[in-house]
């Protein structure tokens, strides 16, 4: 089965929930539209957790994208004292910080903006559309715009594609008054019977404003939530 998720927030034990719930295997693979950091208390373990499996995607967010900015600044200006630079970046984190290491600093320098595959893409928080409604090519889009988009969300913006568009950034109660995913269907390709039969999903729940965090199964299109007791 193929997973997607978005906006996990350092909400470490609910993502151990629900991987339990949708029984996470090797055989399975999970996407994760990016901010998997910040607001909750457990980001750096959600990310070791995250990088340690094979099986699991994940790209950047805007919170880890102004994470890594920070590192880079701090490269800039620490003379080659690099434990310094470690130092500082653990109290990014005041919870578990702890834990931080270069590994995991590394691996997040490696993720991508975007991935692409047969019939959906994943990013933050969305893509730059065109004036005839259809995608922005994905390699001209700059990283900022993978990121912040505040457009993309709105119910009325619905591209022409191909392909479902993942995404989150906001939280989808702003919207719809409730956290739970959003799926806006592809009038295009209504006939289809796999995901690119809508033309993007919204998968931001505001897991740090409502305590509830949810995946979409692309392979049954189905919505798992759970939430803390």
């Amino acid at each position: 089965m193929i997973y997607v998720i978005a906006d996990i927030h350092g909400e470490y034990d609910l993502l151990v929930k629900l991987l339990e719930k949708i029984n996470f295997s090797s055989g399975d693979e999970l996407y994760v539209c990016g901010d998997m950091i910040d607001k909750g208390k457990y980001s750096v373990s959600t990310l070791k957790l995250l990088s340690s499996m094979s099986n699991v995607h994940c790209i950047l967010g805007n919170h880890e994208f102004a994470f890594l900015k920070y590192y880079w600044s701090l490269l800039e200006e620490c003379n080659g004292n690099y434990d310094a630079v470690l130092a500082e970046l653990k109290d990014y984190f005041p919870f578990d910080g702890e834990l931080l290491d270069w590994e995991t600093i590394g691996w997040l320098e490696s993720l991508p903006y975007y991935i692409e595959k047969d019939n959906f893409i994943c990013v933050h928080a969305g893509i730059p559309i065109t004036l005839g409604g259809k995608l922005e090519d994905l390699s001209k889009v700059e990283p900022e715009e993978f990121v912040y988009d505040r457009h993309f969300k709105d119910a009325k913006t619905i591209p022409i594609t191909d392909k479902c568009i993942f995404f989150g950034h906001t939280p989808t109660s702003y919207i719809v008054g409730t956290p739970r995913i959003i799926a806006y269907k592809n009038a295009r390709r209504s006939d289809r019977t796999d995901v690119s039969r809508y033309a993007k999903i919204h998968l931001d729940l505001g897991v740090w404003l409502h305590g509830t965090l949810g995946c979409y199964c692309a392979s049954d299109l189905t919505a798992y939530y759970v939430s803390n007791d």
